[in-house]
């Protein structure tokens, strides 16, 4: 049996009465094994560049410190929010934990696990490449840059590599050729690139130049300004605000926030813009353990959006769960049961749209910074070769989407806003 060593310690300190001060950081035990360690602080300005001496990435484990100090000291948390925090990393820990045994005791059975092999380094059936799917509508994550650490973030900032404009527009083009009726832009936070103008002209010329029926961003809304929508608003048709609560408390704890700025009145101020300038409004939301007893639903309604899609937290391995990842998420991880009970409690709302797992995995096809499709059927993504490499039909042949899925889910609608007969 191997000896496994993990050490746990919570001390939870309150000061000032009404101010709570809490930190975490991830140990490695001596097999390596990452666990969530809680330490408090009655100081926030401690040096704590010690605690991460040991961690593999300890760059990013001090940028992650350094951005929660920040917020902690300006959030005040409620006991039943510390209680969920408490919670929810213990859970994580324990996940981390059963994953990591498991690898192990298969490791121990079956001997050393070897890497499947790539698709890419596979001969392709030509035959699979006369039959390839159309690419109807596609999701480009041109950037992984963020300036949000959204702990659940299953598309991190492992590079920050982005193409050419002029490389991004041969790209899509193909697309185009190949029958994209819809491109969806993401992150990343796709206005951190050159202040949004990168994207405003792959908008601009999707619509003007492609004249695609559809052309859509997810954003967090922290780096959109009114000038951007003056010059591009006409050329886009939805405008997607990722937003997984009401309460600014929780939004922190999340980590959908910068500093002390309001991620709401983001949202609102954008809601608004979109109505003056004629461009869809649309809300994202991710069902995890700290938001999935809310009732959003009077929100909601009084913002109105097209659509509220809501999703339910999911794990992928490389971006926010394995040994690899820049993100912990396990933590945030709900049941199947407990994302239908949230539902339910919202059934009433007539824009919702959710995806649990099962219906998120394979049903979109999504490419990368370099234009490759990502197959997430394993549970982690694998890429293609480019299709700027190889073009469209060969790639999407390894991307492993699942066109039913896609219609069960409702990925066709109607997308185009000349289309949504919307009153602004």
């Amino acid at each position: 049996m191997m000896d496994l060593e993990l050490r746990l310690q919570c001390h939870i300190v309150c000061s000032h009465l009404s101010r709570t001060r809490l930190g975490f950081v991830f140990a490695v035990s001596k097999q390596k094994l990452k666990a969530a360690q809680l330490i408090s602080f009655t100081d926030l300005h401690t040096p704590c560049s010690h605690l991460f001496k040991r961690h593999p990435q300890s760059e990013q484990s001090m940028s992650d410190w350094v951005g929660l100090k920040m917020q902690l000291s300006s959030v005040v948390w409620s006991p039943k929010q510390l209680l969920q925090l408490c919670i929810s990393t213990l859970h994580g820990i324990l996940a981390s934990v059963f994953l990591k045994v498991r690898k192990w005791t298969v490791g121990a059975c079956k001997g050393t696990i070897t890497s499947p092999v790539s698709p890419v380094d596979s001969k392709l059936d030509q035959s699979n490449v006369h039959n390839a799917t159309t690419p109807t509508s596609v999701n480009y994550h041109f950037t992984r840059k963020c300036n949000y650490k959204c702990g659940f973030c299953f598309h991190t900032a492992k590079t920050s590599f982005v193409l050419p404009l002029e490389e991004a527009k041969r790209g899509l083009k193909l697309l185009k050729e190949a029958g994209m009726e819809k491109i969806n832009f993401s992150g990343g936070e796709p206005f951190l690139h050159d202040k949004g103008e990168f994207l405003g002209k792959l908008v601009q010329f999707c619509k003007q130049d492609l004249q695609l029926p559809s052309v859509s961003i997810v954003s967090n809304g922290s780096m959109i300004k009114e000038k951007w929508f003056q010059k591009y608003g006409d050329y886009l048709d939805i405008l997607a605000i990722s937003c997984d609560s009401f309460d600014e408390a929780t939004n922190q704890l999340i980590g959908r926030a910068q500093g002390r700025k309001s991620h709401l009145d983001n949202l609102y101020r954008i809601c608004d813009w979109c109505k003056q300038y004629k461009v869809a409004f649309k809300i994202n939301s991710v069902i995890n353990t700290f938001n999935v007893d809310e009732d959003m639903g009077e929100n909601i309604t009084r913002i109105g959006p097209v659509r509220w899609k809501v999703f339910q937290c999911l794990l992928i391995d490389g971006e926010n769960a394995g040994e690899t990842a820049l993100r912990e998420a396990e933590r945030f991880v709900i049941s199947d049961q407990q994302f239908q009970e949230f539902l339910e409690r919202h059934s009433s709302v007539s824009c919702l749209v959710p995806e649990s797992n099962e219906k998120m995995r394979n049903s979109y096809l999504i490419l990368d910074e370099y234009m490759r499709f990502l197959d997430c059927r394993d549970g982690r993504k694998d890429p293609s070769k480019s299709i700027l490499d190889v073009g469209v039909k060969e790639a999407i042949c390894f991307s492993g989407f699942d066109e039913k899925m896609f219609l069960k889910r409702g990925g066709k609608y109607v997308w185009s806003k000349a289309d949504m007969k919307l009153e602004w």
